[in-house]
C-alpha cells in the first residue's frame, strides 16, 4: 500500500466505523488491534470480516504498547496519516484495573508518539473523551476551558495523552489533533455500554440499572457522525496559534507546534430517562427500572460545544437520538436474531 491510513483500534466500535468510512472513501487503510477479551472478541471478529471485503484493507493483529512492533509497522508501511483510536476503555473498569491504563492508554500512546516522530506523519489523531472535563461545572463544556480535575483513571490517562502530544508537537513538530468524543453509540457498539447492556437487559426481561437514580444527562453522539467527523479533520493537520497568549494561555491550541483539541458532541444533551424513552419506543417494550446511586468516577451531565468543529471543518453532528437508537435496535436484533 502506498502511504495508507493507518487506523489503530480498528476492529473496536469507533474504529470499525472510522475504517470503513476511509475504506469507501477510496483511501487505503491499514488496521492493527490487538483483539483482546474485554469484551466479546467474536463482535471484533465480525467488524473486521466486513472491513476484510474491501481491498484495501491491511490487517495486522498488534498491542500498542508493543514499541518496536509499532515502530517496525511503521517503518513498513510508511503511513501518511494515524488515526489512533486503540485504548483501554470504560470509566468503571479504570476502577477495578488501572494497570490496563497506563499499559495501554499511555505507555501505547508513547509507541504512537514515537513511531511518528522517527517516521515522520501529515497529521495524528487520537481519541480524547468528553471524561477530560471532570468536576468542571461550567456546561456547554469548551475546549478552551481547564480540564485540570479528572475524576477517574480512563479520564486522567486521556488528559495525560494530550499533554504528551503537546510535547511532541512543541518538541518535535508532530502535527496532533486530539478529540473529544461524548458518549458514543450506535451499530456495532460495545457491550459495555449503557445502550447495548440496556437493550440486552430488557429484551430479556431483566432490570435495568438507572444511576444517580435517573438524573443524569449526556450529550450522546451518534456513530457516524463521529466517523465523519474525523474524515473530515483527517486531511486538515493543525497549525501553531500565532495569536496565543502567555498571560491567558488557551489549552485547545499551542504557540509553538501543530496542535488542536476538538470536541465531537452532538451539542444537545438529553436526559436519560429521556434516552431510556426513546429506546423502549424502538423495542416497543417497557423497561423495568433498577435506581442507583451514582457511581464512583461517573458525572451528572455532559455538554458539547462544538462551534470550533464547525467553524473549522463545516460539521456538526446532528443525527437524533431516536434516529440513532432505532439504528441501533435494527442492528441489534439483525446481529443477534432478537
Amino acid at each position: 500500500m502506498a502511504k495508507p491510513i493507518l487506523v489503530t483500534g480498528a476492529a473496536g466500535f469507533i474504529g470499525f466505523h472510522v475504517a470503513t468510512r476511509l475504506l469507501q472513501a477510496g483511501h487505503a487503510v491499514v488496521g492493527i488491534d490487538n483483539l483482546n477479551a474485554y469484551y466479546d472478541p467474536s463482535l471484533k471478529d465480525a467488524r473486521l470480516d466486513l472491513l476484510g471485503n474491501f481491498e484495501n484493507f491491511l490487517f495486522q493483529k498488534m498491542a500498542i504498547e508493543d514499541g518496536p512492533g509499532v515502530m517496525a509497522l511503521f517503518a513498513e508501511h510508511r503511513p501518511r496519516i494515524v488515526v489512533h483510536l486503540a485504548a483501554q476503555a470504560g470509566v468503571r473498569h479504570s476502577l477495578d484495573d488501572p494497570q490496563a491504563y497506563v499499559d495501554t492508554n499511555i505507555t501505547g500512546f508513547m509507541s504512537m508518539l514515537e513511531a511518528c516522530r522517527h517516521n515522520p506523519v501529515d497529521h495524528l489523531l487520537y481519541a480524547s473523551t468528553s471524561s477530560v472535563y471532570g468536576l468542571n461545572g461550567a456546561m456547554p463544556f469548551s475546549e478552551h476551558q481547564s480540564t485540570e480535575h479528572p475524576i477517574s483513571l480512563y479520564a486522567a490517562s486521556k488528559k495525560a495523552n494530550e499533554m504528551m502530544a503537546h510535547s511532541y508537537a512543541h518538541l518535535f513538530q508532530v502535527p496532533a489533533t486530539g478529540l473529544r468524543f461524548f458518549t458514543v453509540y450506535g451499530p456495532w457498539g460495545r457491550p459495555d455500554m449503557a445502550l447495548f447492556k440496556f437493550t440486552k437487559a430488557i429484551l430479556a426481561g431483566e432490570p435495568i440499572p438507572v444511576f444517580n437514580h435517573g438524573d443524569m444527562q449526556r450529550d450522546f453522539t451518534y456513530v457516524d457522525d463521529i466517523a465523519e467527523a474525523i474524515s473530515r479533520i483527517c486531511f486538515k493537520p493543525p497549525t501553531a496559534n500565532d495569536q496565543w497568549s502567555a498571560d491567558n494561555p488557551d489549552p485547545a491550541t499551542s504557540p509553538s507546534g501543530p496542535y488542536r483539541i476538538y470536541n465531537i458532541g452532538n451539542a444537545r444533551p438529553i436526559a436519560l430517562l429521556t434516552y431510556i424513552d426513546e429506546l423502549e419506543r424502538a423495542l416497543g417494550i417497557k423497561a423495568t427500572k433498577n435506581l442507583l446511586p451514582m457511581q464512583a468516577g461517573d458525572v451528572p451531565s455532559t455538554w458539547a460545544d462544538v462551534g470550533d468543529l464547525m467553524n473549522d471543518h463545516d460539521y456538526k453532528p446532528e443525527t437524533s437520538v431516536r434516529d440513532g437508537i432505532a439504528a441501533f435496535v435494527n442492528w441489534y436484533r439483525d446481529y443477534y436474531g432478537v
